[in-house]
């Protein structure tokens, strides 16, 4: 009986040695990462490890959703629809009723032209009747003009 049991044992030890590794198996770590609404946070792709601008900008862009659309097929609402908005003349979108400071605007939505109105709507076109949606983090406004430009293609 006695041996039968230090067979056993012997067993057992040969047993768990064979399957076990010098390694040991890597550490798998989740991370869940809580952010406001709109702020835009070091969000990496996992592949480049470059900020994401496009996913960021349409994070932030949330909070114009109340005004604008960017869908294809989207209605203006109290501010035009941006789908496309890139490349195209201020004031230029058929179908919504622009300010007359638009109108006379010699502007066509690029990069540029877009942070400073994003930055200071009023100050870029004196009498825009966009009263709100200033918006002053530069690293917000380029990923929302990423973001937009995304839409445009």
């Amino acid at each position: 009986m006695r041996n039968r049991g230090m067979l056993a044992v012997c067993l057992l030890t040969v047993m768990v040695t064979a399957c076990g590794s010098s390694q040991e198996p890597p550490q798998v770590v989740e991370q869940i990462v809580v952010r406001e609404r709109g702020a835009p946070d070091v969000a990496q792709t996992a592949s480049a490890g470059t900020l994401d601008l496009v996913a960021l900008g349409e994070d932030a862009f949330q909070t114009c959703t109340g005004c604008h659309s960017v869908a294809p097929d989207g209605r203006s609402a109290a501010g035009p629809n941006l789908y496309g908005v890139m490349g195209r003349k201020a004031g230029g979108l058929e179908g919504y009723s622009f300010s007359d400071a638009f109108a006379a605007s010699d502007i066509t939505w690029d990069e540029a032209s877009m942070d400073g109105f994003l930055a200071d709507p009023q100050g870029y076109i004196p009498g825009s009747e966009m009263l709100v949606g200033a918006v002053p983090d530069e690293e917000q406004r380029k990923a929302i003009i990423a973001y937009l430009a995304a839409q445009s293609k």
